[in-house]
């Protein structure tokens, strides 16, 4: 008697537990992440869309619409704050943006455009290739590599803490490093898989 009536009731309370998911929102992190870096160091030039791109983002997209919890019973619920998009209009980001912009055009775009400075992966810079700075140089590029770094890390730390999710920090680092290279010019270096590439 007592099996008859547990496993309806246990069955029941499988199907009532509801997940709790705050989801990042990539889009329009990345959204975000190009207004940003493209006010820094200008629009980057439209690539061609590669064959085949199309039908890897229908799957996905089919994947997120799909709630594969939900066929065995139990929901999710969505946590979504009232504002979707990320903001980057805070005193602080546009202040971080300023400086950006500044050096990048004062002292890091040759760098870049001679490949002695790259990306790195994780959405820094770095000094590449020292000898193709002017001796007289090295030491200020240097500065400004640092002091750029010093920038990026609060920024991705500061876009995490303005849309009100900390934990977002290096998921918003990784948007913004992906940014950095898709609208990095022709001619530009950075780091994939270990190993640097020529764009």
């Amino acid at each position: 008697m007592r099996n008859w009536i547990a496993t309806p009731m246990a069955a029941i309370a499988l199907t009532a537990c509801v997940t709790i998911n705050v989801y990042f929102p990539a889009a329009e992190a990345k959204a975000a992440a190009k207004e940003f870096v493209e006010g820094v160091i200008g629009p980057a030039a439209k690539a061609p869309a590669k064959p085949g791109d199309k039908g890897g983002m229908a799957l996905l997209q089919l994947d997120r619409r799909i709630d594969w919890l939900s066929l065995v019973g139990i929901g999710s619920a969505y946590a979504q704050s009232s504002k979707p998009d990320i903001t980057i209009s805070t005193p602080a980001i546009q202040s971080i943006q300023s400086r950006m912009t500044s050096r990048f055009d004062g002292s890091l775009r040759g760098g870049f455009d001679s490949g002695a400075l790259g990306f790195t992966s994780d959405g820094l810079v770095t000094v590449r290739d020292a000898g193709k700075l002017a001796l007289k140089d090295r030491v200020a590029v240097s500065a400004a590599v640092a002091d750029d770094n010093r920038d990026r890390k609060a920024l991705y730390r500061e876009v995490a803490v303005a849309n009100g999710h900390p934990e977002w920090e290096s998921q918003i680092r990784e948007v913004f490093a992906r940014q950095w290279v898709d609208s990095a010019r022709s001619g530009w270096w950075y780091q994939s898989g270990g190993s640097w590439r020529q764009k």
